[in-house]
């Protein structure tokens, strides 16, 4: 029987399904939205149909992880986001970057802020952000994926200064180049061995979910590998 609840957004990603793998394994009830209806099955993860980006698919994506009540809500991860590359900052027209704010940071925001209450009620928990090497090396020509996921690094640190005190913890993961599928396709002649898999990243993630992990908040973890 499981006895605790993760929420993971982006959870059927290249890094998402790795991540909802570890928790599986681990023995957690597992809550996966997504904008399309998916299949929930006795060994997998809950589905749930929710647009992230408004307050209503957030709460909605919510409501279904704290509908167990033998498995309370425990942790939070933030995967959801995505990248676009453009030009320098002068040529990237201001929809483009405002465009990486809203996919990257808006959910991270709403989910955690709809989530707070039921972790603090249920004891404590965890959140986990999903950040990005570019947050502290940024490189040309992706002025808005850089500062979203600097954005999505500093809300990690404020919701752990603020809920410290009320159990509740709050880590960031930074990923450089993640080893899937659609990265090698992009990239055809990187050396992947240099590259992360996502299972290795999971497990990280996993831990900074878990018990093991308590003592630790308001940390940003470097996951690059040899990247």
């Amino acid at each position: 029987m499981v006895d605790r609840t993760v929420l993971v957004t982006g959870g059927t990603g290249g890094l998402g399904g790795a991540v909802t793998a570890a928790f599986l394994g681990g023995g957690w009830r597992v809550v996966v939205p997504g904008r399309e209806a998916g299949e929930t099955t006795p060994d997998g993860p809950v589905r749930v149909t929710a647009d992230l980006l408004t307050p209503e698919g957030a709460a909605r994506a919510v409501a279904t992880a704290t509908g167990e009540p033998t498995a309370p809500l425990r942790a939070v991860v933030n995967l959801v986001g995505g990248y676009a590359s453009g030009g320098l900052v002068h040529e990237t027209p201001v929809e483009e970057f405002e465009r990486m704010l809203r996919i990257n940071l808006r959910p991270t925001y709403l989910v955690t802020q709809a989530a707070l209450p039921h972790l603090v009620a249920a004891g404590g928990g965890a959140v986990v952000c999903v950040s990005a090497r570019a947050a502290a090396a940024p490189f040309p020509g992706a002025a808005g994926y850089a500062t979203a996921k600097a954005g999505v690094q500093a809300f990690a640190n404020a919701v752990a200064v603020e809920y410290k005190q009320r159990g509740v913890r709050c880590n960031t993961v930074l990923p450089s180049v993640v080893d899937t599928p659609a990265n090698r396709a992009a990239q055809p002649d990187a050396d992947h061995r240099r590259w992360v898999p996502p299972a290795e990243i999971a497990a990280v993630i996993r831990f900074l979910a878990g018990d093991e992990s308590a003592p630790t908040s308001g940390a940003s973890i470097p996951v690059y590998g040899r990247a």
